[in-house]
């Protein structure tokens, strides 16, 4: 899967626990969306999570 370009976020694997304490495997992934951003002052589309956008870090075209 992809990962964030900036935080280099990706998924992660866990386990879910019921109240019985049964487990199954599961993964939360990032909210990634690919957009065109500035890189070295040229524009490039990558893998951008929600977060790193809202917070600005990256500037958009």
């Amino acid at each position: 899967m992809a990962k964030d370009f900036v935080t280099g976020k990706k998924t992660t694997f866990g386990k879910t626990r019921s109240h019985a304490l049964n487990s199954s495997s599961r993964s939360w992934k990032p909210n990634l969306q690919k957009v065109r951003i500035l890189v070295n002052g040229k524009p490039k589309r990558v893998w951008v999570s929600t977060k790193t956008l809202k917070s600005g870090k990256v500037t958009r075209v």
